[in-house]
């Protein structure tokens, strides 16, 4: 048994459903539970639609047209989606009526994306002969807190889940199981979102609570790649990583699973296989928790642009207890996250992924050190064996020296699997060609 999920790009429109149908077809021996997103954009057409009735217009026609059109080109019944598109009416209106869009409203209208597609892919896969049955998530046991737009699963739903499959796996029914991805139930039986990563997290729960052979996430790269491919497009597949060193890629920028999706999966140790939906036939990667063989030092490089620098001075900070975690409440106080962080004996410096005001953060770091703001830089991270990194390190530097290039700040991770550096956002796009040219000569292009 595997778990294949398909985000909204892979059913975008009727011709990507029915190539995402040839493939689950294809895949239909080892009985696959296929997780599916909501049609290319919409997501964000549901949240346009609620903006608009939150200002007392009701406009749904965009969203109506697409999965219309796309039930006539699949050949299948509009009356497969036609009620849930009518419920959707009836809600804008009444958002419309109270002018007003609170966050469980919101969870229940973005539901309708995934409730669609699903419904729509079922008919089709039925209507070509592979036997399907849509579900909403919370009716194979996804149940979660009341967290609305980022719900978190209750500890319940590993003995749900197996029980609503039970008869899939042993066989009485035949039918392929295509699940909504991303929305839950809570306890009251409201809607609920899974937040950042949610398609991804019903794939992997489903996996691991099942405990399937693997779990497949398709998209629309042939799998983990070296680097970003819009930057270096000789960039290659990785062909296997770890659970940590995907979950560092993810968090610094690579289009991996987020890290909060893999926990299940590492929890009872069932990989993840990221595979290309355009590519069939490419291996794609693996995620695994610990390497099967022999591995290069360097794995992959990312980037993250748009970020602050904070470089915080002070004397004070010369043997005095405390003070680290007097600079840290403030950012608690300002609920800001640090991304990257390097110390001395008087100084900090740290990044921050904020693009809001930091006038009052930085007005309240004044009283405490000296703080000097740099925007517009660039993380640059190298997952790695960082038990190497003095070779790793080497090879870098030595390759930016050849292009003149300084960077201001290095940080080696805790997690063991990382070397991050900080650049200007100008630079960052020849930082990473120029160490990927080093860590990667087989790719450079002659």
């Amino acid at each position: 048994m595997i778990v294949m999920k398909f985000g909204g790009s892979s059913v975008a429109n009727a011709e990507r459903i029915k190539h995402v149908a040839s493939i689950i077809k294809s895949y239909s021996e080892r009985k696959p539970i296929v997780v599916l997103s909501a049609m290319g954009d919409t997501t964000d057409h549901l949240l346009t639609a609620a903006d608009e009735a939150v200002q007392g217009k009701v406009a749904l026609s965009r969203i109506e047209k697409l999965h219309k059109a796309t039930a006539e080109e699949l050949g299948v019944s509009f009356s497969e989606v036609q009620p849930l598109l009518e419920e959707l009416k009836t809600l804008l209106t009444g958002i419309s009526m109270l002018k007003e869009l609170t966050k469980r409203t919101r969870d229940y209208l973005v539901s309708f994306g995934e409730r669609l597609s699903v419904r729509l892919a079922s008919a089709y896969l039925n209507k070509t002969g592979t036997e399907a049955q849509y579900y909403d998530a919370w009716d194979v046991g996804f149940i979660s807190d009341s967290n609305f737009m980022s719900a978190e699963l209750l500890d319940s739903v590993w003995d749900l889940i197996p029980k609503a499959f039970e008869s899939y796996k042993t066989g009485v029914s035949k039918a392929i199981p295509i699940v909504t991805g991303f929305i839950a139930k809570d306890k009251n039986g409201y809607i609920t979102t899974l937040g950042r990563g949610g398609s991804d997290l019903t794939a992997t729960m489903l996996g691991a609570a099942m405990r399937v052979e693997e779990v497949q996430t398709w998209k629309d790269v042939d799998g983990i790649l070296t680097t970003d491919p819009r930057i270096v497009p000789e960039a290659k597949t990785v062909s296997e990583v770890t659970y940590e060193e995907a979950a560092e890629m993810a968090y610094f920028g690579a289009q991996v699973l987020h890290p909060r999706s893999m926990v299940p999966c590492k929890k009872v140790g069932i990989p993840v296989r990221v595979k290309n939906s355009y590519n069939i036939d490419s291996p794609g990667s693996i995620i695994v928790d610990g390497h099967t063989g022999p591995v290069s030092a360097v794995r992959a490089i990312t980037a993250v642009k748009g970020v602050t620098l904070l470089d915080i001075v002070s004397t004070r900070m010369i043997g005095a207890s405390g003070f680290m975690a007097h600079i840290f409440n403030q950012f608690l106080k300002w609920d800001i996250s640090i991304d990257v962080i390097a110390t001395s004996e008087v100084s900090i410096s740290l990044t921050i992924n904020n693009k809001g005001d930091l006038t009052g953060l930085l007005e309240d770091m004044q009283k405490v050190a000296a703080t000097e703001c740099k925007r517009g830089k660039s993380i640059i991270t190298v997952i790695c064996d960082t038990t190497q990194a003095s070779s790793i390190l080497a090879d870098g530097f030595a390759a930016l020296v050849k292009k003149n290039i300084n960077v201001q700040m290095i940080s080696k991770g805790a997690s063991k699997v990382n070397i991050s550096m900080i650049c200007d956002d100008s630079e960052a796009d020849l930082v990473v060609k120029t160490l990927h040219e080093a860590y990667f000569p087989d790719t450079v292009t002659q």
